[in-house]
């Protein structure tokens, strides 16, 4: 496979487009069962093509709403460089997220600082580093503004109805009533701030399309509040919630025209209200894939008696420990309230199945990632692959009892890499040994691995004008 480079310690591996993604994995654990020091390690596999994907998704089901990606939901250098390189938009909540985003070469006008309780500090990094566009939903918030940033464009963030089923309620912490926007708009006035528009955020990872219908409702109502008192409002920030993976309980597809209907009849083209939003996992849940490794087994038969629905055959069950848990990457259990699902890599194919629990690899007993699950029996070294990892979940990681984070590998089909950068990165050779999973390796394979010669892979980067050799 090609390999280009694309930023500092970013090198981004390109395939064939049809590649299923378990052939790239199994070709990875391959190559670290040939490394004694790291053929245990897990790791992420991201699909910069699956980002490129949804970008092309967004503007096809929603060509009126400009996505401001939301950084918080995977601060990965490489998709905040490819979404700047698409043209996104980025809805930051911090200076630290502000900071990430203007390295990668993003004006200030294209960044939206939507949290709205923000530190002074923030609001002063903010002014200084000209991104004006910022959100608030209460009077403390207008009077720190004020001070701070005068000249800041404000986004009055609202509350939308609750009573859709989300996946985490936002509405909780933010957002003003509806019955006390008025109010807050008239203190605005009064301290000669200029507020330019409504936001909302109808809930992380949203269930029912209505759900933005019934917010974009409420929004035109407070739209006509605004204008009574003077307002200027210009700009309708809709918010997150939307899907990003095939396992989620409503689809991009299924949303679009209940949104677009939405938005057609409360702010037509002709009123000129430009519409951003804030998708965060649509555009990298699915993109990113999680391997881990079996590093520890348990039978544990004498938990279960015949006759219980939990073992119903009276099998047993095993308890397997894996190298990554609640604490790293699967803190999004907690967090976000997502489901994963185990699918094996490398283990032998056997029809029969068991009560299986996974476990992270900490001394917490709260670290158990699946609690009853069915899966045939493995041994230590197998592998286990988790899809749709993208989400919120290697950026709330820690490394709580010195366990360490997962490796991160890109990779990205060769067709929309060329597509997204013509001529952007030549690769001038490449000659890298096709690597086949570690249970399908014959001697001769083996063989021909360990001996073969690397080829340098030269390319020239146009952009940031470096040439580099990788061995």
């Amino acid at each position: 496979m090609k390999t280009v480079d694309f930023g500092k310690n970013m090198k981004v591996q390109l395939h064939p487009s049809n590649k299923p993604y378990m052939e790239l994995v199994q070709e990875k654990v391959a190559q670290l069962e040939l490394q004694y020091t790291d053929q245990e390690d897990a790791f992420f596999i991201a699909d910069l093509g699956d980002v490129a994907r949804k970008y092309d998704k967004w503007r096809e089901l929603l060509p009126r709403v400009e996505p401001f990606y939301a950084v918080k939901c995977n601060t990965d250098p490489a998709v905040l460089k490819l979404l700047a390189r698409l043209g996104t938009g980025f809805d930051c909540a911090s200076q630290d997220e502000i900071h990430q985003v203007l390295k990668q070469g993003v004006n200030p006008d294209r960044i939206v600082f939507a949290n709205p309780v923000k530190t002074k500090k923030f609001i002063t990094y903010a002014a200084k580093q000209k991104v004006d566009l910022m959100t608030f939903d209460n009077v403390p918030e207008l009077i720190k503004i004020k001070n701070l940033f005068p000249a800041a464009r404000l986004v009055l963030r609202i509350l939308p109805p609750q009573d859709f089923k989300v996946q985490c309620q936002l509405g909780n912490k933010f957002g003003c009533h509806p019955d006390d926007t008025y109010d807050l708009l008239v203190e605005a006035k009064k301290l000669g701030l200029n507020v330019v528009g409504i936001s909302f955020h109808v809930g992380s990872g949203v269930a029912e399309a209505e759900a933005f219908s019934a917010a974009v409702e409420v929004a035109a109502q407070v739209f006509k509040e605004g204008e009574e008192l003077g307002f200027n409002f210009n700009l309708l920030d809709i918010g997150g919630g939307f899907p990003g993976h095939e396992a989620a309980p409503i689809t991009m597809e299924e949303i679009a025209p209940v949104l677009n209907e939405a938005l057609n009849k409360h702010f037509p083209p002709k009123r000129n209200v430009r519409i951003i939003a804030e998708p965060g996992r649509f555009f990298v849940a699915s993109a990113f894939t999680l391997t881990v490794c079996v590093i520890g087994k348990r039978s544990v038969r004498q938990y279960f008696a015949k006759g219980k629905k939990e073992d119903p055959d009276g099998k047993g069950a095993f308890m397997y420990y894996v190298n990554d848990g609640v604490y790293g990457s699967f803190n999004c259990l907690l967090y976000d309230h997502a489901e994963v699902e185990a699918k094996l890599v490398n283990a032998a194919v056997n029809p029969m199945e068991f009560v299986t629990s996974i476990w992270g690899p900490t001394c917490d007993g709260l670290d158990q990632i699946l609690k009853a699950t069915k899966l045939p029996e493995l041994e230590v070294g197998d592998r286990l692959n988790f899809p749709d990892m993208g989400a919120y979940t290697m950026c709330a990681s820690s490394t709580f009892n010195g366990m360490p984070r997962p490796k991160l590998f890109y990779h990205c089909p060769e067709t929309v890499w060329n597509r997204l950068f013509p001529g952007s990165l030549r690769v001038v050779s490449h000659s890298v040994p096709m690597m086949k999973a570690g249970h399908q390796l014959e001697k001769r394979d083996m063989d021909a691995v360990l001996s073969a010669s690397p080829t340098p892979v030269c390319f020239l980067d146009n952009e940031e004008e470096v040439f580099k050799v990788f061995n």
